[in-house]
C-alpha cells in the first residue's frame, strides 16, 4: 500500500501541466528578479514624483489642452508606451480634478498607466 501510493505521487510529479507555483527551481531567480524590478520601479516613481510635484501647474494645463510638452515629458519618465497616450490623456481629463489638489494621485496615475 505504502509503495503504491509513493509511486503515485511520484508519477503525479512528473507531469508537464503547469500549477500556480511555477517550477520551484527557478523561484530564487524569481526572488532576485522581483527585487530588481521593484528597485527599478521605486526609483522611476521617485522621478515621476519630483517632476510633477516641480511641474504641477503645467501638467495641468497640458492635461486641458490634451497634451503638451510638460505631460510628455512626465510620460516619458514614467515608461508609458506612445501608443497608448491618447487614451491615457483622456483618462487623465477625466479624473482632472482630482489632480488639481493631489499630485500624488497624478503620480500614482501615471506609475499605473506605465509598462
Amino acid at each position: 500500500m505504502r509503495l503504491s501510493l509513493i509511486a503515485i505521487l511520484a508519477a503525479t510529479a512528473c507531469t508537464d501541466a503547469t500549477n500556480h507555483l511555477g517550477n520551484p527551481l527557478s523561484l530564487p531567480l524569481g526572488a532576485v528578479s522581483t527585487t530588481i524590478n521593484t528597485a527599478a520601479d521605486n526609483t522611476r516613481r521617485g522621478q515621476v514624483e519630483v517632476f510633477v510635484k516641480a511641474n504641477h501647474t503645467s501638467l495641468l494645463a497640458d492635461i486641458d489642452a490634451g497634451g503638451g510638452p510638460a505631460l510628455t515629458q512626465a510620460m516619458d519618465i514614467a515608461g508609458i508606451a506612445v501608443r497608448d497616450r491618447p487614451a491615457r490623456v483622456i483618462q487623465l481629463q477625466s479624473d482632472r480634478a482630482i489632480y488639481q489638489t493631489a499630485p500624488g494621485a497624478l503620480v500614482t496615475a501615471l506609475m499605473v498607466y506605465s509598462r
